[in-house]
């Protein structure tokens, strides 16, 4: 069976993608936390579609 290999979304480290990683996506708990402080900052967002108004 072939390992899955991917890159840290922080860093962009190539990994192996298995269940001995703890912190996966990323390579390491620093990358984690970065990436959740970029949420809690606000840094990162997901952008809302205003909704249509339809007259029914």
């Amino acid at each position: 069976m072939e390992q899955r290999v991917i890159n840290c979304p922080q860093c962009g480290k190539t990994i192996v993608w298995n269940t001995t990683n703890d912190f996966r996506p990323f390579c390491s708990k620093l990358c984690k936390m970065i990436d959740l402080g970029e949420w809690a900052t606000e840094s990162y967002r997901i952008l809302k579609t205003e909704e249509l108004e339809t007259d029914e």
